[in-house]
């Protein structure tokens, strides 16, 4: 996906990328370069310094593989992402089988029920594709595919011979390509190839290193004997693009998002010394955590007069005023989102986000899961059906066969909303698994200071290490982010906090950490 957004504030530009590539691909073009200089650039680091292979290679290495599967009697796995890269491997599997006839009898499926949905929206609109595309819809269409089908569920699936199977989720958590994946792994003559981006921690990220053997949802122990190859296919940009993009551009301010901070760091390093080499003026590059506030300075002086609720108190020198800046004519003003019916035409509305889950294990389980996970559950009815209230912001509701989950958008809500579809996941593919490990311990910390070692380590994890000041003399840790400060007393562990909504995720990482490593039959400490 390619998508740029340029917003424009008080005489500044700003140019937000999402992913993004400059080369096109099988059905996508590249992405453009605006025609205006932003002054901040903020551009995805996925890859870091890494340079991907030319498209041409690539494709080989991938046909070969699947056929040299094939050749030997095997299966070929491919976990996909549903939306983007699923679409480019099929266009490439089917013009290599019409070439070649002897494939012809050999299935080739994509089994996913969103990448069908998927499907009719690139068939619909073919004119947004590029220039190959367009040329060939007036012959057919490009998207109707003659030599792969659809594959509903795994019931349909006649595992009898060699195959290619395309399947998600793309880095084998769960789901139809996990299960394909485990009960293929131990046969030499199969193969898995890994198409796209693979996060650390993840099924598909440790196969990469070709392990002797891997632990399977229910935790057994399957031998890896068939061969795992990774073929890049990512729409994320690599070192070469993201540069040339970047020069081309010349911005000031670049900051740096959607990657490992190791890979960051590495890139931010690169393009230092890159533009230090070449004598270019040196531009500010930033690597922030989640979260993180980053300020940027401009010179010359804006006048916005502050009006409403927010001119109630006169500020004093070095106070924050926070609210939505609106320009009327060749005037500004800051007014609070509740106020803005008043003052603009606009008004302020609420994201309501809404996912629903197949799940099928008991209810009480999730709530006990939820309550080692949050510290804190609140149980409620909502329209005559159970409901779980965790971190006072989400959801989750009880309905048949599936669980709801509810909360307003914005990002702090959204990554507690993440961890709890995370935990149904995990429940639901295997509840008897979770129910056990609930009721024993993970590992027990064997005395005061290693607990407190983790809790450090454990923040610096969640802020920075720049964010994170141990001091074990005096027994207190200290949490600064966004200007506000945390202080974490490690021996009574009250928390003093000005800030509700960090003080709350500090009470409940510190809970969950200390579940974690205590036995279930030793009093969980009081965290305030």
């Amino acid at each position: 996906m390619n998508c740029s957004t340029l917003i424009y504030i008080l005489y500044e530009n700003k140019c937000f990328l999402g992913d993004f590539s400059r080369q096109e691909d099988r059905h996508l073009m590249a992405a453009e370069v605006p025609n205006v200089r932003p002054d901040i650039l903020i551009i995805e680091s996925t890859y870091g310094t890494h340079i991907h292979e030319k498209r041409e290679v690539r494709e080989a290495r991938f046909t070969q593989t699947v056929h040299d599967t094939i050749s030997r009697g095997g299966r070929c796995l491919i976990p996909v992402f549903a939306l983007g890269r699923a679409q480019e491997l099929m266009l490439i599997l089917d013009e290599y089988w019409e070439a070649h006839p002897e494939l012809h009898d050999v299935p080739i499926y994509y089994a996913s029920s969103l990448a069908k949905k998927c499907m009719a929206v690139f068939q619909t609109y073919v004119n947004a594709m590029n220039d190959k595309i367009r040329r060939q819809i007036s012959i057919n269409n490009p998207f109707v595919f003659k030599h792969i089908s659809n594959l509903k569920n795994i019931d349909q699936f006649q595992d009898i011979g060699p195959s290619v199977v395309m399947a998600s989720p793309g880095m084998l958590q769960s789901g139809l390509s996990r299960e394909l994946f485990e009960t293929w792994c131990p046969d030499a003559r199969n193969s898995v190839i890994i198409a796209g981006y693979c996060v650390e921690g993840t099924l598909a990220k440790m196969i990469m290193s070709e392990p002797e053997e891997v632990i399977s949802i229910t935790g057994q122990r399957l031998p890896l004997k068939c061969s795992v190859k990774y073929i890049s296919f990512s729409a994320h940009t690599d070192y070469e693009q993201t540069s040339e993009f970047i020069r081309q551009l010349k911005p000031n301010h670049i900051v740096l998002v959607h990657g490992e901070q190791s890979e960051m760091n590495r890139l931010k390093t690169a393009l230092k010394r890159e533009y230090e080499d070449k004598g270019d003026k040196a531009m500010e590059i930033f690597t922030p955590a989640n979260n993180e506030e980053i300020v940027l300075n401009f010179r010359g002086e804006k006048m916005a007069k502050v009006v409403g609720r927010l001119a109630a108190k006169k500020p004093k020198p070095g106070d924050v005023i926070s609210g939505v800046l609106v320009k009327r004519g060749f005037n500004y003003h800051i007014v609070s989102p509740e106020e803005l019916q008043h003052y603009t035409d606009l008004s302020k509305g609420v994201v309501l986000q809404k996912q629903t889950l197949h799940f099928t294990a008991p209810f009480s389980l999730l709530h006990h899961c939820l309550l080692q996970l949050a510290g804190h559950v609140e149980q409620i009815e909502l329209n005559g059906k159970n409901c779980l209230k965790v971190f006072d912001a989400i959801l989750v509701i009880q309905d048949k066969n599936k669980v709801i989950i509810q909360w307003e958008g914005c990002d702090m809500k959204d990554m507690y909303a993440d961890a709890v579809v995370t935990l149904c996941l995990q429940i639901e593919a295997n509840p008897q698994a979770i129910k056990q490990s609930s009721l024993r311990s993970i590992t027990q910390a064997k005395d005061k200071s290693t607990f407190e070692d983790r809790v450090e380590r454990l923040l610096i994890e969640m802020f920075g290490e720049n964010s994170v000041t141990y001091q074990p003399k005096l027994k207190y840790i200290s949490v600064t982010l966004n200007g506000v400060k945390a202080v974490i007393n490690l021996k009574s562990y009250e928390i003093q906090c000005p800030d509700d909504t960090l003080h709350q995720m500090l009470a409940s990482a510190i809970r969950r950490l200390h579940v974690a490593l205590t036995p279930v039959n030793v009093p969980t400490i009081a965290i305030t």
